[in-house]
């Protein structure tokens, strides 16, 4: 067996997860790799990533390169002498990188490659309906989300799951994943599988406003999906219209009602405890959004406050 001197590349909370499974199980963390500080807020304040807050919380050595390539990085990133690098939701590593640990680098991904490759697979998994999802561990190569796969593990999402909800469960699957693979490795019994591409294959675009907005034409189930498959972040959003005025909302929560009615697709029909939108097979239910400026509420506070017109539509 071989002792594994691993570097870790990680940004967000997903990463953290997983890093602090490898230190609790006693895996020796020679560096981490992470984003640059960046102003964040309205404030512009100076924000750690969360993999930075645990690497100085546990006094691991920690690299913040602005270029991947830069020279005096790289030598740094060699004086570690890691055998072994494993990176989750950091950026595209260049081929100097990848290459320089004697064992590998190998990447955890949030789907069961190849389908969802992309900046966004939890989302992009719940806003196309799937059923299941999971986590899969390959060796980086010179493309994205397209090495030889180690293992992989699959995990069903519920029917009113949400983004936030998946990503959590998706952290523990992903922590035993990345052990797993760490003793099978450590013990040189790896077997690969090579991905292979077809046209079926289903992408994980990074998410953006556009892909965001919510079109009320569509049915009732691609829209629900597209709501919990953004929520909490960055949340699904269209513009509500009435009496002259616009807001931009965003929604968070919302259920289905299946029905037939004559109502415009996209009008606003509100009781004192509901917000209904029709679509074009039914309504949606608002259970939860924000209004530009306010903190996120749910419907009935929004409507103790506020009183749509019959004219009232969403957008």
């Amino acid at each position: 067996m071989e002792k594994l001197r691993i570097v870790f590349m990680g940004t967000p909370e997903f990463a953290v997860g997983i890093l602090d499974t490898i230190i609790k199980n006693n895996y020796e963390v020679v560096g981490v790799i992470t984003a640059t500080d960046k102003p964040a807020g309205r404030g512009q304040k100076i924000k750690y990533s969360a993999v930075k807050e645990y690497a100085l919380a546990h006094n691991l050595k920690l690299l913040q390169p602005v270029n991947l390539k830069d020279e005096t990085f790289l030598a740094e990133l060699q004086s570690l002498n890691a055998n072994l690098q494993v990176v989750v939701a950091f950026r595209m590593l260049p081929e100097a990188v990848w290459r320089m640990p004697k064992l590998g680098t190998f990447n955890l991904h949030a789907s069961l490659l190849p389908n969802y490759r992309g900046a966004a697979p939890i989302n992009w998994a719940i806003i196309n309906g799937e059923t299941k999802t999971g986590v899969t561990t390959f060796f980086i190569d010179d493309k994205i989300d397209t090495g030889a796969m180690i293992l992989s593990k699959e995990i069903e999402i519920g029917s009113e799951e949400n983004a936030g909800e998946l990503h959590d469960k998706l952290m523990k699957l992903g922590s035993k994943a990345v052990t797993e693979t760490l003793t099978m490795i450590e013990r040189g019994v790896v077997n690969t599988t090579i991905q292979i591409d077809n046209p079926e294959i289903k992408t994980a675009y990074k998410l953006n406003r556009e892909n965001c907005k919510i079109d009320w034409t569509k049915s009732v189930a691609e829209i629900h999906n597209l709501i919990r498959g953004l929520s909490p972040y960055p949340a699904a959003w269209c513009i509500f219209k009435d009496n002259g005025e616009e807001w931009n909302v965003k929604i968070y929560a919302a259920q289905i009602i299946p029905e037939h009615h004559s109502f415009k697709t996209g009008q606003i029909i509100t009781s004192k405890k509901e917000i209904k939108i029709a679509a074009k097979d039914g309504f949606i239910q608002i259970l939860s959004l924000q209004l530009p400026g306010k903190k996120k509420m749910q419907a009935q506070e929004l409507l103790n406050g506020v009183a749509f017109s019959e004219k009232a539509q969403a957008e």
